[in-house]
């Protein structure tokens, strides 16, 4: 993907040197952050959840325990 690997996330700086790449136009980071919110887009980072999460032991966590530790 453009040099960049598949499990990197795409940075200002990476998008304006692809702008710079592809169009030969330099941007600042604003100037690019300006530009993908005009086209739509929005800052988003992914969620990073550990293999051995037990969502089944966290609802019961916060269903029993939580409340009683508020008290």
């Amino acid at each position: 993907m453009h040099g960049f690997g598949e499990d990197q996330r795409w940075t200002l700086a990476r998008v304006a040197d692809l702008i710079a790449r592809l169009f030969h136009t330099r941007y600042t980071l604003r100037g690019v952050s300006y530009l993908l919110h005009r086209m739509g887009f929005s800052p988003q980072v992914p969620a990073h959840r550990a293999i051995e999460r037990d969502e089944q032991a966290i609802a019961t966590w916060r269903r029993e325990v939580w409340p009683a530790g508020k008290r």
